[in-house]
């Protein structure tokens, strides 16, 4: 089950992103509502089920992104995680990522140790791109000659659905470009890209990861709407292309997570980008619009039982780090 934020709430949360200490009212306003709809929406999704709060032994809380710096030392998701707990009656479990950024890690992606599980009898090597609001890479190769553990390895790639949803919400006050359809009726305006692509971003090499906001693209303000998302689009498929250069081995198969792989154009992009087939990882039976909460869930429990989190193939922290913030249930 997937519950939608209605225009006037995502509205407010664009209005608190960038945020990265208290403002006052405003950001606290919001977080409130923002943990009240989530109450909601389990309370819903108990219902729907014939469950109670008793069934449910945990909740994995993410909140939303409004502020990442890790070189500065800051990572900011907001969400009240003990507000959750209180009414929901179920123990809570929030603050994924501070952790690992106090211990010199990047925060981010935390959903690679939850692929690598999901992908244990899949064909290797193999790729995850997660095109979020940022997109990332999971990579995954076989067992070691000598019969080690899989190898892993994830970073951001690049922009991701974020900067494209933004223009499209500027521009034609939707929320995204359905079925990547604007785009597909504009040209992409290749020195823009070309331009972005020199960020140093790119030729870090991995871990690293991205703030929603750290691409100047001011470039794209005299573009037409469809331009402007024919370029973004293509943008995003261009940095996923990039960081093939940092993979020990070719990916025999990539699959697509996030909500970027409901649209087609950027689809069609990402698979000529990358001169090989794409597929939605619906094709190994996951479910995509679940899979950022299913990890959730699952970074939850390793969470309870101090767990790590995080690797250093995965955000560079030093060890593998646990994380996450222990809200218990009112009795």
């Amino acid at each position: 089950t997937t519950v939608p934020y209605y225009n006037a709430f995502r509205a407010r949360l664009r209005g608190i992103l960038g945020a990265a200490g208290d403002d006052g009212g405003q950001l606290q306003s919001v977080v409130r509502d923002l943990t009240v709809k989530h109450a909601s929406t389990v309370r819903f999704l108990l219902a729907e089920n014939d469950m109670t709060a008793s069934d449910i032994d945990l909740i994995g809380f993410h909140g939303h992104t409004i502020w990442h710096s890790p070189d500065e030392g800051i990572t900011r998701q907001v969400g009240d995680g003990e507000l959750l707990s209180t009414l929901t009656e179920i123990s809570v479990i929030d603050d994924f990522r501070s952790q690992d950024v106090a211990a010199g890690g990047q925060g981010a992606p935390l959903a690679p140790l939850f692929h690598a599980v999901l992908a244990r009898n899949l064909e290797k090597p193999l790729a995850i791109v997660n095109l979020g609001g940022v997109a990332n890479i999971t990579w995954i190769g076989s067992a070691t000659p000598d019969g080690g553990d899989e190898r892993i390895l994830a970073f951001d790639t690049g922009p991701g659905n974020a900067p494209i949803d933004d223009w499209i919400f500027r521009h034609t006050g939707k929320s995204f470009d359905e079925d990547g359809a604007l785009a597909r009726a504009g040209t992409a305006d290749e020195a823009i890209i070309d331009a972005i692509l020199d960020h140093p971003f790119y030729r870090q090499p991995p871990p690293k990861s991205l703030d929603r906001h750290a691409f100047d693209l001011a470039g794209l303000e005299s573009l037409s709407p469809a331009d402007g998302a024919a370029t973004l689009t293509k943008l995003t498929a261009a940095s996923v292309a990039r960081a093939r250069q940092f993979l020990p081995e070719v990916p025999r198969r990539w699959l697509v997570a996030g909500g970027g792989r409901h649209n087609a154009s950027l689809m069609e992009a990402l698979a000529t980008a990358l001169g090989a087939p794409v597929e939605a990882v619906e094709a190994v039976g996951w479910n995509g619009d679940a899979l950022e909460a299913q990890a959730f869930a699952y970074l939850a429990v390793r969470s309870h039982y101090g767990l790590p989190l995080s690797l250093p193939e995965t955000t560079g922290v030093a060890k593998p780090t646990t994380g996450g913030t222990f809200h218990k249930a009112p009795n």
